[in-house]
């Protein structure tokens, strides 16, 4: 695999020479400055790919490898006729990336919100900071302070009595950090959607079922896919997170099934998969080994990281990479197969682009302000067990 990490830009925490020092070949990052649905411009791309090769003639070269993500428009989601003019920007921008020599871009097709957490500082025993998803505080938001209409059927009725008491319960202070935990902007931004506003997001979803959302996505790859796999750039879907609906909204990237509808909406090698232990593995259902296995050809990015689903609820929390819901072991494995597979058949895109996911904040981290998840020291660590079970999978098997 390629090691690599998320860099969400100059005025990331996490330096550039932070990743270098961890060992990593190339960098994933986007362009979050431009506004989601206009074309990234061929200067801009090359502004953020000089920032990240500065240095590489005195120090070990670093390389932007992977965009994550060229974010796919509203419109788009929601199928509306002004979607032709944000998929042809959307292609335009591919054109741009390939121009460039990135060759590898990363999205999701959630709508409104991106991965929803409800605490972004879950403490663990041994004193780590992470990342937690709580059912009943979720429907306390979405019952109780976003008051979303007819949101009560998405909810058993025990838990809609325990959020109920627990809002009782809490304080001022509370209330707002939970909303604004909920809300939380894309990753690489520090601002929150509007709770006033919010809502009104939710409606243009209203009449988009699961169904709906499927076609709007299958019309996006149908369009984008063929133009990638012409330009060599290998497109790969995010799946969602948590990968179940919430809000009322349809989330149609969650399961193997719904994997196999979208490969098959699109049947070239460039409609590709983002494969996300995390997300995939929050549901039991989902078979992480068999989902290589059956769409190795498609992976295209890998993201490493594992939850641990807590007994007797909906609830997990972000887990020690190599201890949690995962078969780390299994999964790696797996993934070394499928390189040597591609190496075997000749292959150029042999190795897989890996990234540590969701590190924990400790350490000296624990005193600084960084992106939920992205902490610096976290996701060393993280790449250290990593890159350890790697290397000894690799030598016993003699790859």
């Amino acid at each position: 695999m390629i090691h690599t990490m998320r860099w969400f830009g100059p005025n990331d925490p996490v330096s550039l020479m932070d990743i270098r020092q961890a060992g990593c070949a190339g960098v994933v990052s986007a362009l979050h400055q431009i506004s989601v649905g206009d074309i990234w411009s061929t200067e801009a791309i090359k502004e953020r790919k000089a920032l990240i090769e500065a240095g590489n003639e005195q120090f070990t070269s670093l390389q932007w490898l992977v965009v994550e993500s060229l974010p796919v428009h509203e419109h788009i989601k929601k199928g509306l006729p002004t979607r032709e003019l944000y998929i042809e920007n959307y292609k335009q921008s591919l054109k741009n990336l390939a121009a460039c020599g990135i060759k590898t871009v990363c999205y999701n097709f959630m709508p409104v919100l991106d991965w929803s957490r409800t605490q972004l500082d879950y403490t663990m025993p041994e004193g780590h900071k992470t990342l937690r998803f709580v059912w009943e505080d979720f429907a306390l938001f979405d019952l109780y302070i976003l008051h979303r209409p007819n949101a009560a059927v998405d909810y058993e009725p025990e838990i809609q009595r325990s959020a109920s008491e627990k809002l009782s319960r809490m304080s001022p202070d509370e209330i707002f950090h939970l909303t604004n935990t909920v809300l939380l902007g894309l990753p690489g931004s520090e601002e929150a959607f509007d709770l006033v506003n919010f809502q009104s997001l939710l409606d243009a979803y209203a009449h988009i079922d699961d169904k709906q959302l499927r076609e709007n996505l299958y019309y996006f790859v149908k369009e984008v896919a063929p133009v990638a796999q012409e330009l060599g750039i290998n497109l790969c879907i995010h799946p969602d997170d948590p990968p179940r609906s919430l809000l009322g909204l349809p989330r149609v990237v969650s399961t193997e099934a719904d994997l196999d509808e979208l490969m098959q909406a699109s049947n070239v090698r460039a409609n590709g998969i983002t494969f996300c232990t995390g997300s995939l593995g929050v549901r039991a259902d989902n078979d992480l080994i068999h989902i290589i296995e059956k769409f190795g050809d498609r992976i295209h990015f890998v993201h490493l990281r594992t939850t641990k689903r807590e007994i007797g609820t909906r609830n997990f929390h972000e887990a020690p990479h190599l201890h949690g819901d995962v078969d780390m072991y299994a999964v790696v494995k797996a993934i070394l197969a499928e390189e040597k597979r591609r190496k075997d058949a000749g292959y150029q895109d042999n190795a897989l682009p890996m990234r540590p996911d969701h590190g924990f904040q400790m350490l000296d981290d624990l005193h600084k302000k960084t992106y939920p998840g992205y902490s610096g020291i976290g996701r060393l660590k993280a790449l250290a067990e990593l890159r350890g079970l790697e290397t000894g999978i690799k030598r016993s098997l003699s790859i």
